[in-house]
């Protein structure tokens, strides 16, 4: 019996040590990650069910999701009742001078967008002497040097500077255009061509995700399909797409988005339609006639997809309600022409011609009463900024044709403005289609600086949250997850984006916190400087750069390259 004991006791000790090896071993075996985010309803981008648990991240890329019992991190974020999904890619991002301002960008994280895409029409390169010159004259109240010379060169600019957001950008087709042609109304020659499309060449072995065309604006409305079509078939030989602003958003809408199907299938390209809208109220039964023509499209092996921005009104500039001709040549042409008796009066005459060949605006609205004025670089003109143009118009006696061309020549610009041109039930039914994702087509500003100077579309800090919030919540558009999916994996799938608009394995750990039954857009066209709510957190790269709701300061955004870009 004796002899027992110090069998007993030596077998109890080693059940120690084994015990202890065995704990040793579990804490070794626990996988050491930079983030966890916790307790979280995860859409992971691909519309399928959300499913709780955690998302683990190390070195900026996503490394597990679900139960991360294995897993043991350096900072810990609890999610509990709150969404976890991909960051929100802004398909038209007119971010590319308020990120030099302030590479915060603020209006945009604080919605949760983490990719800002860039180069509707026109892009930040390539320049030359010519568009420098043109850049310096039309800059309004944020003022810039023009260091770069290339697009790449530019997105790289601005990530030197430093900026929250990830950045990517087409290049513009009327860019590449003024690049060898100028501001001049007429078709390239063979040899301007082929420089034009080595540009287009160039800009996409620099990572742009393909060409952008802006067709109601001049320079870019000189353009003919063929030049396009040209241009495009470059893109496409490095992977790229064409995404544009239709030729017409109005009446001839159907017959554009034909073009933009031609160019499509010429050119063997994914496309996108910018803003897709019905614009002015006896073309709103188009807006259908347009969906089915997709689908069509769609049906027939074309890859077309559309972006909106979740408002019943645009804004751009005075220049749409001009004709296009009177614009060749830049700013200082177009000004120096208005001031001419006899050209201001055929101006005059074709602004209020229902039937004039180009695309107004002024016209689509249906009344001055419905053109909102929201931004002057001039400072005597600032106190006109929130007036509409029939107000203008009544207030100096003149007609609203007549006050729109004193406004262009006196402030030296195209004076941004805002029209309503669609209907609510059009919104609703184009925010429902599986193949639209949402765009702000704005800058990215804070309500501070040079940002209050200028009012803008409200779309510059609600259009996310009121896709979240007033259309999928409240008027159930979609399902959240379906919403989440074209806020992410859809456009990235669409421009070829990889390990982006995903949490799965190996995804960029851009990720957003947001609380669904709270997210809410708060700007409107009197207050539109005003940040919506409901996002809590904001992950760039895998770094914080948005916490409970305050702005961490942090600016890890990349350039995301297309698939022409190798190393």
């Amino acid at each position: 019996m004796r002899a027992t004991v110090p069998f007993i006791g030596s077998f109890v000790a080693i059940a120690k040590i084994v015990l202890c090896l065995g704990l040793a071993g579990s804490a070794v075996a626990a996988e050491q990650v930079d983030l966890i985010v916790h307790n979280g309803v995860i859409y992971d981008g691909s519309g399928g069910d959300p499913v709780k648990g955690g998302v683990a991240v190390r070195n900026g890329r996503v490394v597990a999701v679900g139960k991360l019992t294995d897993y043991q991190a350096k900072q810990k974020l609890d999610a509990r009742g709150l969404a976890v999904a991909p960051g929100f890619i802004n398909t038209l991002s007119w971010a590319t001078e308020s990120l030099i301002y302030d590479g915060r960008a603020m209006s945009d994280i604080k919605q949760g967008v983490t990719l800002e895409i860039f180069g509707e029409g026109t892009s930040m390169g390539p320049v030359n002497a010519t568009i420098r010159e043109e850049m310096i004259k039309t800059q309004g109240d944020i003022r810039y040097e023009i260091t770069w010379t290339t697009l790449g060169e530019y997105l790289e600019h601005l990530v030197k500077r430093g900026v929250s957001p990830n950045v990517a950008s087409f290049v513009g087709a009327a860019t590449v255009r003024a690049h060898e042609i100028g501001y001049e109304n007429r078709a390239p020659t063979p040899a301007e061509l082929g420089r034009m499309q080595e540009l287009v060449r160039q800009a996409m072995r620099e990572g742009a995700l393909g060409v952008g065309s802006s067709l109601i604006y001049a320079p870019a409305s000189y353009a003919k399909t063929d030049e396009l079509i040209a241009l495009t078939k470059v893109a496409g030989e490095f992977g790229g797409a064409y995404i544009s602003h239709l030729r017409s958003e109005g009446d001839r809408f159907l017959e554009a988005l034909d073009e933009l199907l031609l160019i499509a299938r010429e050119a063997n390209v994914p496309a996108q339609v910018y803003h897709l809208k019905a614009a002015g109220q006896k073309n709103w039964p188009k807006m259908q006639q347009a969906i089915d023509k997709i689908e069509a499209a769609r049906r027939s092996g074309l890859k077309i997809t559309a972006d909106m921005y979740s408002y019943t009104a645009g804004a751009t500039g005075l220049d749409a309600a001009m004709p296009t001709w009177v614009q060749e040549g830049g700013i200082d042409a177009w000004v120096e022409r208005l001031k001419k008796p006899e050209i201001r009066a055929r101006v005059l005459q074709e602004m209020r011609d229902p039937n004039a060949d180009f695309e107004s605006l002024l016209q689509a609205a249906g009344s001055a009463d419905r053109v909102l004025l929201i931004g002057f670089k001039t400072d005597n003109l600032k106190p006109l900024t929130g007036k509409t143009l029939a107000e203008v118009a009544k207030m100096r006696g003149v007609s609203p044709e007549e006050a729109a061309i004193d406004l262009v020549i006196e402030d030296h610009t195209r004076v941004g403005t805002a029209y309503f041109l669609m209907s609510e039930e059009n919104v609703k039914l184009g925010l429902s289609q599986p193949w639209v994702n949402i765009d702000s087509d704005a800058e990215a500003p804070a309500p501070e600086g040079p940002f209050l100077l200028s009012n803008p579309h409200p779309r510059a800090y609600g259009t996310f949250a009121r896709f979240l919030g007033h259309y999928v919540r409240d008027q159930k558009v979609t399902t959240l997850q379906d919403a989440i999916r074209r806020l992410t994996s859809l456009p990235a799938e669409t421009f070829k984006l990889k390990d982006r608009g995903c949490l799965k394995q190996r995804c960029f750990a851009d990720i957003v916190v947001f609380d669904p039954a709270t997210i809410k857009d708060h700007a409107t066209f009197e207050k539109p400087h005003q940040y919506a709510t409901g996002v809590q957190h904001v992950f760039v790269n895998g770094v914080q750069v948005l916490r409970d709701g305050e702005h961490t300061g942090a600016k890890p955004g990349q350039v995301v390259r297309g698939p022409g870009y190798h190393e």
